[in-house]
């Protein structure tokens, strides 16, 4: 499964969803394409520690057997993963961004939402 999930603010409201109605993969390429530019938008990846945190959590998910992981890569603004799930991809995705969201926001000294949505389906892709 190929997943990928961005920071809260790093994507304006008012430029998703993409201009014209696109069939899901163009969305998804327009979609990241925009992510990666990182013209505006939190960019707290880019921070050693911030980054510390998502990629111990991703191998902590290996370790717990939650899923097997083939690749990652981390941008500014969003993470893509390649992983086979053991546990249903909900669980999976709800224990990872909540975890890396209070520990990335106690390093940042703030509160508040640090990755976009709760499930972000329309990121989820298994094809």
């Amino acid at each position: 499964m190929f997943l990928t999930w961005h920071l809260y603010g790093s994507l304006p409201q008012d430029r998703y969803p993409p201009p014209h109605h696109q069939s899901a993969g163009r969305a998804f390429v327009w979609m990241d394409r925009y992510l990666d530019r990182a013209e505006q938008g939190p960019r707290f990846l880019q921070q050693e520690a911030i980054a510390t945190i998502v990629i111990r959590s991703l191998l902590r998910g290996v370790e717990l057997n939650h899923y097997q992981l083939g690749a990652f890569v981390l941008m500014a603004n969003h993470v893509h993963t390649l992983m086979l799930p053991r546990i249903p991809p909900g669980k999976l995705f709800k224990a990872l961004k909540g975890y890396t969201a209070h520990e990335a926001n106690k390093v940042l000294s703030r509160t508040g939402p640090f990755w976009q949505g709760e499930s972000d389906d329309h990121w989820v892709r298994d094809d």
